[in-house]
Parts: structure tokens; sequence; C-alpha cells
């Protein structure tokens, strides 16, 4: 059965409908369950090693590193692209169906968390800079 998009409900809920879609549970769920007194996806967001906790409660063993080299991407692999101009705060999406899984696809185009919409790109909208992958993928 192919993953799902999941779109964000909070300003700074990127990381968490990763591993909701990744999980293939509800963003509701996901918080509950998952992410219960780890970083905040209103005010700062989650860390790399708050997914990876998050993902660990899930019964997945996941690790995480800084990009320094080519990667060969595959599904269940999560990536936070760097902070720009388009993303200021940063932005993280998961590689499912061999795409990959953007929780506020229209970030761009409607700036109101009321109106996200989550979907499938072909390419990453950002240059990658830390990766979050199952440790027998690398």
């Amino acid at each position: 059965m192919p993953y799902k998009s999941v779109t964000q409900e909070n300003g700074l809920g990127c990381g968490l409908a990763c591993v909701s879609a990744l999980c293939k549970v509800s963003y509701k769920f996901a918080k509950k369950n998952y992410f219960l007194g780890l970083g905040n996806a209103n005010t700062k967001g989650y860390y790399c090693k708050h997914i990876v906790k998050a993902l660990s409660r899930a019964g997945k063993n996941y690790n995480y590193c800084k990009i320094t080299r080519r990667i060969n991407w595959k599904d269940g692999m999560i990536v936070f692209i760097k902070r720009s101009k388009r993303y200021t705060q940063g932005h993280y999406l998961v590689r499912l169906n061999n795409m990959w899984m953007d929780p506020w696809i229209n970030l761009q185009t409607d700036q109101n968390i009321r109106n996200a919409k989550s979907g499938f790109r072909k390419r990453l909208p950002g240059k990658a800079q830390w990766l979050i992958y199952e440790d027998h993928n690398l």
C-alpha cells in the first residue's frame, strides 16, 4: 500500500508530519504518542534528535547526521533542508513512494497554516543539510 501525504497542522510541525506519514498514523496520533515532551510544533519546531526519539517511540531504529556527501536517496529517509529566504525556518521532507512528501507543499503561495496542503514532489525544494536515516541505510 503506498504512503499518503500528511499535512502539518502547526506552523513548525513539518518534522511531525513526516514521521506521521512514514509511520502511517495521523498527525494528531503522532503528536500525542510519539512527540510528547519533545520540541514544540508551534514555537520551536523539532530538531533531528527529537525526530529520532519520536521514531524510536514508534518502534523504528533511526539516526541522523549532517550531509557532507552525495546521498543515494531511499524511501524512509527524512531530510532537513537548509534555512533560506524561501524556508526561513528550514523544512523537513520525507522520501516515500520514490518521491519527496512535503507536509506544506503550498507554503510559497499561501503562508496561512489553515490553508496548508501536503503532497509529493520529484525534487527537493532546497539544499538538504541534515539526514535522518534507518541505521542500515548507510
